[in-house]
């Protein structure tokens, strides 16, 4: 399994209104993808900004490529993201998940 992460951070008053945006977007079109073992946003407000980041879990790297297109290194962008001020890390993170606890949801 692979875990693939991303970060971006929006002032702290739109927080609410993109964590609501990044579930309809990016949470919402990963679960829907084949492969995917599910996607989770993580946030922490600090210093007048509200951190995202953006984990979701992915049988392979096919699965990967539906979601990402053919460089998956690269952030997904969608139309509306410059609306709440966001600022995006450009790539993303890929890692192999080489254990988990008992009863993680997907690990075999």
């Amino acid at each position: 399994m692979i875990v693939r992460s991303w970060h971006g951070v929006v002032p702290a008053a739109q927080g609410e209104a993109f964590r609501d945006y990044l579930l309809r977007t990016g949470v919402a079109e990963t679960q829907a993808i084949p492969g995917n073992r599910g996607s989770y946003i993580h946030s922490r407000e600090r210093d007048g900004w509200e951190h995202f980041f953006m984990v979701s879990y992915w049988d392979n790297w096919e699965a990967i490529r539906i979601f990402a297109g053919p460089d998956p290194q690269i952030a997904v962008d969608y139309p509306e993201d410059r609306k709440f001020g966001l600022i995006a890390d450009p790539i993303v993170l890929h890692h192999e998940v080489v254990g988990a606890p008992a009863g993680f949801p997907g690990f075999d």
